[in-house]
């Protein structure tokens, strides 16, 4: 009997050790996103956004009432937009408005400014998520239907989607002004569809344009991201994407 409790004793360790050894290499989490040259003080969401309505206030109920409306009335057309759009959170939202020969894969210097300026973009609407904390509206109405089941409940206000292309789109218009006009509506129909998908509020993508704006701004004003700015000029400008 003492032999067979020894040996059980000893099989426990092992599987113990076994056990914590696997623990130790475990894959590591990934890495936390930080702010390329913006700083916190600069996304600092209660600076930036004034509070979304209280839920149950007449003013959410107006804004409900619209998703709803916008929702339900959207045509086979319009969701499978709204749906492509939802699966493209990345600047190649904007693609097709830039002509159809356009390739960022090949502008090494504009891909890096949209890659800061989406960065900082994103970083700034996930702080304002988590501080303001609005529900969705599908959390809100289960009569709403959405393109993206697996989203969060909490985290409307400001919508990530169309903080990305208003900040990509605002990114490009300065270095593309003749197709300013262009990209700023392909951004508005962008954010449009995340009302369409019945993911976010039209209070949530206005937000989005504030939040977009602030970041663009004041990257433009930082000396290093001027010179990254020059640079993806000089690179449209030699692939004839540009005339300025």
């Amino acid at each position: 009997m003492t032999r067979r409790l020894i040996l059980c004793a000893c099989a426990a360790t092992s599987l113990f050790m076994t056990a914590s050894a696997l623990g130790q290499t475990a894959p590591a989490a990934k890495p936390q996103k930080t702010l390329e040259y913006l700083t916190a003080a600069d996304i600092d969401p209660a600076r930036l956004l004034a509070a979304p309505p209280v839920d149950g206030s007449p003013i959410a109920q107006a804004d409900l009432a619209e998703t709803r409306r916008i929702a339900a009335g959207a045509t086979p057309e319009r969701l499978a937009q709204a749906k492509w759009d939802d699966e493209h959170e990345n600047p190649s939202a904007f693609d097709a408005t830039l002509g159809k020969d356009f390739d960022l894969r090949a502008l090494p210097a504009t891909a890096e400014v949209l890659r800061i300026a989406k960065l900082d973009g994103d970083l700034a609407a996930g702080a304002a998520k988590k501080f303001f904390a609005r529900k969705r509206p599908w959390a809100v109405d289960s009569a709403i239907q959405t393109c993206d089941p697996n989203d969060k409940p909490v985290g409307s206000y400001p919508s990530g989607h169309a903080t990305m292309g208003y900040t990509v789109a605002m990114t490009y218009a300065a270095l593309i002004p003749e197709k300013a006009q262009a990209l700023m509506a392909r951004a508005d129909d962008y954010a449009y569809s995340r009302e369409v998908c019945g993911s976010h509020y039209g209070s949530d993508t206005r937000a989005s344009a504030v939040i977009s704006a602030v970041v663009v701004t004041t990257l433009l004003k930082n000396p290093e991201f001027q010179a990254k700015m020059e640079a993806a000029r000089t690179e449209l400008r030699a692939a004839k994407i540009t005339a300025q």
